[in-house]
């Protein structure tokens, strides 16, 4: 089966661009993948109760029927979606092909553009009662689940020593009655001006040396009320009072897919032109989370409207597009954006 454009993805990065192309009726195609990193089609969205910083939704929205919105909007506007998880891909010749789960020794399936929208899993510690109370007091967004009410005006725990852990701290602060943050060496990693924020904060407390070994609470469908800690060089263990746990000990970009084939940072995330969602391939796009390791919210993918411009220049006969935009980055010094960048819709 060839196609023009392949999205890989279930997520709103994925959905997004997947409308946008719908409507532009270049018919694509959108594997949204089969348990794909262990997460259910969606993507880390399924696992959030309530969505309340999300346009559109003044009394908020279940992370679940949120994504199911996205997806029957995305099938609404002509997008196949395909139930199947991509295990392979090959980007260094064309039309790109790619392979699904369990039909690898099958002919190729071709695409003349891909879209990478796989994102990106926050790391889990494994901790005793990690799985029984996760989204019941634990979480690894403060951002998106901070100021839920099951965590206001309540004692908060942050996991980690670098600046995420410590933005993610004071953010909480606001809505917290004290926030706790557990570092497992004797000093943070966080950049000097973090590390003073933090330390100085009158809401927070930092407790070096420690780490978690448990979270207890309230029966099976009851929530998180404490969280067992433990002195690694006394080897003391203590237990304090916690209604929230975050988790800030970073992500793992879902870009095995791609490895060695597109230009990746040092943890994985895919590498792609500032402004853009351009990667190293002409022809391959990035959006979400796979490429955005700062932010890392349901916000807008402008990736669509970028394989759309390819696809249609491709068809007119333009050179490498990657090139012929670089050249004009380098040329134009008054700053002309791409028209994407100039929509005031976007």
């Amino acid at each position: 089966m060839h196609s023009k454009v392949v999205i890989i993805g279930s997520g709103p990065a994925a959905h997004t661009a997947a409308v946008y192309l719908s409507r532009a009726e270049l018919k694509p195609i959108l594997y949204e993948g089969m348990l794909a990193n262990g997460i259910a089609a969606g993507g880390q969205l399924t696992t959030t109760t309530d969505v309340e910083n999300y346009p559109g939704f003044p009394d908020g929205i279940g992370g679940q029927e949120l994504m199911d919105k996205m997806r029957a909007q995305s099938e609404r506007f002509g997008t196949q979606i395909i139930s199947e998880t991509i295990s392979k891909v090959d980007v260094t010749q064309r039309p790109f092909r790619y392979w699904t789960e369990y039909a690898e020794a099958e002919p190729p399936n071709t695409t003349d553009a891909l879209i990478i929208a796989t994102g990106a899993s926050a790391r889990r510690l494994g901790l005793p009662g990690e799985e029984q109370y996760w989204q019941k007091g634990i979480s690894a967004c403060a951002v998106c689940d901070g100021a839920v009410p099951i965590f206001r005006n309540r004692p908060l725990v942050v996991i980690g020593g670098g600046d995420s852990a410590a933005e993610e701290a004071i953010f909480l602060t606001k809505y917290g009655s004290q926030v706790t943050v557990l570092v497992r060496k004797d000093k943070l990693r966080a950049s000097k001006t973090m590390a003073s924020r933090l330390t100085s904060h009158p809401k927070v407390t930092i407790k070096y040396n420690t780490v978690a070994t448990e979270v207890k609470g309230v029966g099976d469908k009851g929530l998180m009320t404490h969280l067992r800690l433990k002195d690694v060089k006394t080897e003391e263990e203590t237990e304090l009072e916690a209604n929230g746990l975050f988790y800030a000990v970073g992500h793992e970009p879902a870009t095995q897919l791609v490895k060695g084939q597109i230009e990746t940072d040092s943890e994985g995330y895919i590498i792609t032109t500032p402004g853009t969602s351009y990667t190293s391939v002409e022809g391959v796009f990035a959006a979400g989370d796979v490429q955005d390791k700062r932010y890392r919210q349901a916000i807008t993918s402008a990736a669509a409207l970028e394989a759309e411009r390819y696809l249609a220049e491709k068809e007119e006969g333009v050179g490498n597009l990657l090139e012929k935009e670089n050249e004009a980055k380098k040329s134009d010094m008054n700053g002309n954006l791409p028209e994407y960048r100039s929509n005031p819709l976007l």
